[in-house]
């Protein structure tokens, strides 16, 4: 009987757990040969397929079909029932080409079967069985997923900064990529960057996109908008807390947070903008900003004479800004005025030095009292996550609310970790702060006389802020804290010509 028939030879493999134990195509091939040789079995084709059958669609096996339903061969030789079908359709279609006799037989070298119907009712049983097993593994697989994000593990391919360590099954820092990522998140929380330009400094430090081009500013966005970086990962639109090494302080990313937010569209300057002093001060009239252009002057005798003005933007719909422009060389000269009265000489750098130690000891106990405060905070975020947890398990609360209040919560336990570390670790890091003002404020003399634009923009940023305004050609403003203070200082003993900062007895 069997001689009659024509049989199709099919062997499939795929990638996926489940046919990890399986032959492989030519095991699969070697075999089936030898069946069809002992049992003397008609061949007349062979189809290899490298796909899963855990849904329709694969295009051999839906090719053999097509001939079997022409009549090109009214047999099919395969390893196992589930090489044919793990998926309901697949193994309907072949149930249904038995019905109508389009296929007379099946043959396989690990389980038997007759064209009657219990064997075609024990082989919808196995295709069942085989549907069974694929969807009881997708579900212990994402079963295993939630769990290891239950334990701080991202189950994901880690962003740049990092790499899956195949080991450890892990993720851990890229060490020379993360500086990168780390410098990139720092200048951007300048606020004086574009996306462009982080692009540009990903591609200068050799950080690119698959293709090997300079990573668009979409994809810059994403980079710094990823909490990834600071131990925070979204899994299933879930915010989780990682237990891998953050490479961003949570302090720097809520500042890129804001800059991302309030630059919106990225500004584009013109060619022949200057930058020296652009974005250094505001209109004291309007409250806009202060832009620079280039003037040509242009005399008789042939003379070309090349000038840089500083002016109000005048984009205020309420006002109609009536500020005049002023020179370059004059601006440059009342900013190096300003620098110069908060230059310190060494004998008083010395003695706020000497105070600086002193205090050290004396900050000790606010910071047990502050970490104390936020051990206790801490706790009590803990127990309202697991209360947020037992009311969303209890079906009290709605999935999209308590994935919110979740992520604020987690959110802010970062903060006041990373706080409490880094207070309990380095209580002492005004110190160093405080000596570079000193080194600064004592090199204020030599960059006001400097001719050095972009240094001085620096230092009065530093001074200043942004409370510099400009009007009726003239700059001022108040500076910030710690040169507040000491102009405070100073002004309750005396001013000196030189200098307003100085050191009490």
């Amino acid at each position: 009987m069997t001689e009659q028939h024509k049989f199709f030879l099919y062997a499939r493999k795929s990638t996926d757990v489940e046919d990890k134990q399986m032959r492989s195509i030519e095991d699969q091939i070697a075999e089936l040969r030898a069946f069809a040789k002992q049992e003397n079995l008609n061949v007349v084709d062979i189809f290899i397929e490298k796909q899963s059958a855990k849904i329709p669609g694969r295009p051999i096996f839906g090719q053999m079909l097509k001939k079997v339903e022409d009549g090109e061969a009214n047999g099919i030789l395969a390893w196992h029932a589930d090489r044919l079908a793990r998926n309901s359709v697949d193994g309907g279609r072949i149930i249904y080409l038995l019905d109508t006799e389009k296929l007379a037989s099946l043959k396989f070298p690990t389980l038997w079967f007759e064209n009657t119907p219990q064997g075609k009712f024990m082989l919808n049983i196995v295709f069942g069985q085989s549907k069974y097993y694929v969807d009881s593994l997708s579900e212990n697989t994402k079963r295993g997923l939630r769990q290891k994000v239950k334990r701080g593990e991202y189950p994901g391919p880690a962003p740049i900064g990092y790499i899956n360590d195949s080991r450890t099954k892990s993720v851990v820092v890229d060490r020379k990529k993360a500086k990168v990522i780390r410098g990139a998140f720092e200048l951007y929380a300048e606020g004086n960057s574009r996306l462009e330009d982080i692009s540009n400094f990903l591609a200068q430090r050799g950080i690119l996109s698959r293709g090997g081009k300079r990573i668009h500013k979409t994809r810059a966005t994403f980079i710094l908008s990823n909490p990834f970086y600071t131990g925070l990962f979204r899994y299933s639109k879930e915010l989780h807390e990682g237990k891998y090494e953050p490479i961003i302080a949570k302090k720097i990313f809520d500042k890129v947070q804001e800059v991302l937010k309030q630059r919106g569209r990225p500004h584009h300057k013109t060619k022949y903008e200057p930058r020296d002093f652009c974005g250094l001060m505001r209109c004291g009239t309007c409250g806009m900003s202060i832009t620079g252009e280039y003037r040509v002057k242009k005399q008789k005798n042939g003379n070309v004479h090349d000038y840089i003005y500083y002016h109000c933007t005048k984009k205020s719909k309420s006002i109609k800004c009536p500020e005049p422009c002023i020179r370059q060389e004059e601006l440059d000269k009342q900013i190096s005025s300003l620098l110069q009265k908060f230059s310190l000489r060494a004998d008083w750098a010395e003695k706020l030095l000497a105070m600086a130690e002193k205090d050290k000891a004396v900050s000790a106990q606010s910071v047990s009292a502050f970490v104390l405060e936020s051990q206790i905070k801490i706790r009590a975020m803990q127990t309202k996550l697991q209360r947020l947890l037992d009311g969303y398990l209890e079906q009290d609360i709605e999935r999209e609310i308590y994935r919110e209040q979740k992520a604020v919560l987690l959110s802010e336990k970062k903060s006041l970790d990373e706080q409490m570390a880094r207070i309990e670790q380095k209580q002492n890091d005004w110190l160093e702060p405080m000596k570079e003002w000193i080194k600064v404020a004592s090199n204020l003399v030599k960059i006001a006389r400097d001719s050095n634009l972009l240094g001085k923009k620096v230092a009065a940023k530093e001074i200043f802020g942004s409370n510099l305004r400009l009007a009726s050609r003239a700059v001022r403003g108040e500076p910030v804290f710690p040169y507040l203070s000491a102009l405070r200082a100073a002004e309750s003993v005396g001013k000196i010509p030189e200098s307003q900062i100085l050191v009490g007895a």
